[in-house]
C-alpha cells in the first residue's frame, strides 16, 4: 500500500486543472507529532519545570495548534510532492490546499488544487515558411542619417542685439506647476493608450539652461506663442495643454503652468559634410568612408529587424494552428513580467515610487492578459517543437552567451555564472538560446 491514498479528480472539463485526495496514514502522522513534541521540549520555557525537561503531555496541551501547524506545513508539501510524482502529474502552480481533515489518531487527509501543463499535439509546423524580405538602403535613407548626424553635431552660437525670431533658439529657465486635473471620463477612452500607465499627478518641473526652438516641429506651441519676439532677460508665465500622447509620461494629458525667464538668444550652425568633419567622428578619413558605414549600419539594423518580424510571424501562425489551454499561474506569472518591465521603463524616464503606488494595477493586469496568454502559448509551443527535433544547448554555446553579458556588464564570466546560478537565470538563459535555435 502507498503512503498516501490518492484518487485523482473526475473533473475532465479542464486540461489544466487537476485535484487529488490525500491520505497519509496515522503512523506518518504520529511520527511527526512525536518529532515537534521533541523539538518544543528542547526550547519551551514553562514556570515550575526546568528547560529540556518539560513532559510531552505538558507541551502537547501548551502547543497543540503550534503543533499542527507546524505538522501541516511539514507533512503537505513532501506528501503531496511524492503522489504527484507517482500519478506523473508535473504541477505548474502551488496547490489550494482544503477539506483538510485532521484529528488525533486519525489520517491526516487533504485535498489539493492545481495545474499542469496541457497535453500539446504539435501539428503543421513544418509546413511553415518564413518571410525573407529584401533588405534595401536607398541614397535618400544615407543622405538623411546624415542630416540627423549633422544636426546631433550642431552648435550654438549667441546672437545680440535683437528679438527672438522663428528658429531662433531660447536658453531659457523655467519652472513649470501641474494645473489639478479636471474631471474626465477616463474609463471610456479604451485600451491601448498611453494614460494605461500614468502616475495621476503631475510633479513640478524646474529646468536651467534649456534650449527652445522658436517655431520647431517639437516645440509646444504654447513656447512659440509666448516667447517669439522676446529678448534676453524677459520673463513670461503661461500654460501648456500637453495632449495624451505626449512622450514624456509625467506630462502627458496634463496641464502646467510655466514661468519662463529667456537668459539668452542663440542660432544653430551645422557642421559642413566634408573629410574634417569625418576624422571628428572616429576613424574616418573620407565622407565616403562614413557613407558606407551608415550604409552598413542601416543594413545591419534592417536586416535584424525583418528577421525579428519574421519569426514573430511564424510563431503567430504557429499559435493559430495550435489551440490549447493555457494555465492560469503561467499567464499570471507572465503578467507578472511584463508588468515589471513596463514600470522599470518608466521609472527609468523619472516616475517616483510614490507615483506607481497610484496607478490601477488591476487594470493593467487586465491590459496586459492577451499578450501574455500568446508569450506563454509561444514559450510552450517552441518548447515541444526543440522536443520533436532533439535540439539541445551545448556547454560551448552557453559559454558564448555568458561571455556576451560579462562583456556587457564589464563583469568576468565566471561572476556572471556565479550570479546566474544563484538566481535560477541559467536555466532561462538556455531557454532563451533554445527558443532561439528553434526559431
Amino acid at each position: 500500500m502507498s503512503p498516501a491514498e490518492i484518487k485523482e479528480s473526475e473533473t475532465k472539463e479542464s486540461a489544466t486543472k487537476r485535484e487529488i485526495q490525500v491520505e497519509i496514514p496515522v503512523e506518518d502522522v504520529n511520527r511527526q507529532t512525536d518529532s515537534l513534541i521533541q523539538k518544543y521540549q528542547k526550547v519551551a520555557r514553562i514556570p515550575g519545570f526546568r528547560r529540556g525537561h518539560v513532559p510531552a503531555s505538558i507541551i502537547r496541551q501548551r502547543f497543540s495548534e503550534e503543533i499542527k501547524t507546524d505538522m501541516v506545513e511539514a507533512l503537505i508539501p513532501r506528501f503531496f510532492k511524492q503522489e504527484a510524482e507517482r500519478l506523473s502529474l508535473h504541477p505548474v502552480s502551488q496547490p489550494r490546499v482544503t477539506d483538510l481533515h485532521l484529528h488525533d489518531g486519525e489520517p491526516l487527509r487533504f485535498k489539493a488544487a492545481f495545474e499542469v501543463l496541457p497535453e500539446i499535439k504539435l501539428e503543421g509546423y513544418k509546413e511553415l515558411r518564413a518571410d525573407k524580405p529584401e533588405i534595401a538602403v536607398s541614397e535618400a535613407d544615407v543622405e538623411q542619417a546624415l542630416a540627423d548626424l549633422r544636426e546631433r553635431h550642431a552648435s550654438f552660437n549667441p546672437v545680440e542685439g535683437r528679438a527672438l525670431a522663428d528658429g531662433d533658439f531660447a536658453q531659457v529657465s523655467l519652472d513649470g506647476n501641474p494645473k489639478p486635473e479636471q474631471k474626465s471620463d477616463e474609463g471610456k477612452s479604451g485600451e491601448g493608450k498611453t494614460g494605461e500607465m500614468k502616475s495621476g499627478e503631475g510633479q513640478p518641473v524646474h529646468m536651467d539652461e534649456v534650449l527652445v526652438e522658436i517655431a520647431g516641429q517639437n516645440t509646444m506651441p504654447e513656447f512659440t506663442e509666448h516667447l517669439r519676439g522676446t529678448s534676453a532677460g524677459d520673463e513670461r508665465t503661461f500654460d501648456v495643454n500637453y495632449p495624451e500622447d505626449t512622450q514624456d509620461k509625467r506630462l502627458a494629458g496634463k496641464t502646467f503652468s510655466y514661468a519662463v525667464k529667456v537668459q539668452s538668444i542663440k542660432q544653430k550652425s551645422l557642421p559642413e559634410l566634408n573629410d574634417e568633419f569625418a576624422k571628428t567622428l572616429g576613424e574616418f578619413q573620407t565622407m565616403d568612408d562614413v557613407r558606407k558605414a551608415i550604409r552598413e549600419q542601416m543594413e545591419s539594423e534592417r536586416k535584424h529587424e525583418a528577421e525579428h518580424a519574421a519569426k514573430d510571424k511564424l510563431v503567430g501562425e504557429l499559435i493559430q494552428r495550435n489551440d490549447f489551454e493555457v494555465p492560469d499561474s503561467l499567464i499570471e506569472q507572465q503578467i507578472d513580467i511584463r508588468l515589471e518591465r513596463g514600470l522599470r521603463a518608466l521609472a527609468a524616464q523619472g516616475l517616483t515610487a510614490e507615483q506607481m503606488k497610484k496607478m490601477d494595477l488591476p487594470r493593467l493586469r487586465v491590459g496586459q492578459r492577451e499578450q501574455a496568454i500568446h508569450d506563454v502559448k509561444a514559450a510552450l509551443l517552441l518548447e515541444r517543437v526543440a522536443e520533436e527535433e532533439n535540439l539541445q544547448v551545448s556547454d560551448e554555446e552557453l559559454d558564448r552567451e555568458l561571455e556576451s553579458l560579462a562583456r556587457q556588464s564589464k563583469q568576468t564570466s565566471e561572476a556572471v555564472r556565479a550570479r546566474l546560478t544563484r538566481d535560477g537565470g541559467l536555466d532561462r538563459i538556455r531557454t532563451r538560446i533554445r527558443n532561439e535555435k528553434t526559431l
